[in-house]
């Protein structure tokens, strides 16, 4: 089975063949960074569309599934939701394994957060395979009268670690279904690149939008 292709992850993070035929691919995320940066509340407003200003911190690791579509191709997301404490380091790196994709969050509000970046792109070095893409988020930007971390310090952290970039609100549902779907392309473009050519080809055109629905079906002239 390969890397792309129709997959299931066990408890502890390892990838096995799945039963599951309902979807062409399968891309692991991953969200982390520091606790308290808004990464539950980031995930909740992709998956479900939904906010709550309660704050209840993630203890070890949850995940949530979303299946989006690309080319006719049906891509089930499974995002890891990460505790951000140090007493949780080692069950959250053993999750690492396999990631395909990482949005690595700071919270524009809290320069510790941000300063932590550095640690959390080592340990994606250390734990995860060579070709996984990541996107460094700097969340809470409706925060604006409290912000510390600059958008051109954030623009160029990312610029040096070799990341993508986005400012993004949970709250207020700003670039947060763009973040993913931004991860979600530069996985596909790297499998176009990486992969053997008829897996490339699977993926269809690279511009392709991805979309939550999949494409309707062609109408022809016939009338039979």
């Amino acid at each position: 089975m390969d890397l792309y292709g129709k997959m299931a992850v066990t408890q502890d993070g390892r990838q096995k063949d799945s039963p599951d035929q309902n979807f062409d691919y399968m891309f692991k995320l991953l969200l982390i960074g520091n606790s308290s940066v808004g990464k539950t509340s980031f995930l909740f407003r992709y998956a479900d569309d939904s906010f709550t200003s309660a704050f209840v911190s993630t203890v070890g690791i949850d995940f949530k599934v979303k299946t989006v579509y690309k080319n006719d191709k049906r891509i089930k997301l499974q995002i890891w939701d990460t505790a951000g404490q140090e007493r949780y380091r080692t069950i959250t790196t053993a999750y690492y394994r396999g990631a395909m994709g990482f949005i690595l969050m700071y919270d524009i509000t809290n320069e510790e957060s941000f300063a932590a970046v550095q640690d959390w792109s080592t340990q994606i070095k250390t734990y995860s395979w060579d070709n996984a893409q990541v996107i460094l988020v700097g969340n809470k930007c409706d925060m604006e009268e409290e912000r510390v971390v600059s958008v051109d310090n954030g623009r160029l952290l990312a610029e040096q670690l070799g990341f993508e970039f986005f400012e993004t609100s949970a709250k207020d549902n700003i670039n947060v279904k763009q973040t993913f779907q931004r991860l979600v392309d530069i996985i596909c473009d790297k499998m176009s690149d990486t992969l053997e050519t008829d897996q490339g080809v699977a993926m269809g055109t690279p511009n392709a939008k991805l979309t939550d629905n999949p494409s309707p079906p062609a109408h022809t002239d016939c009338g039979c």
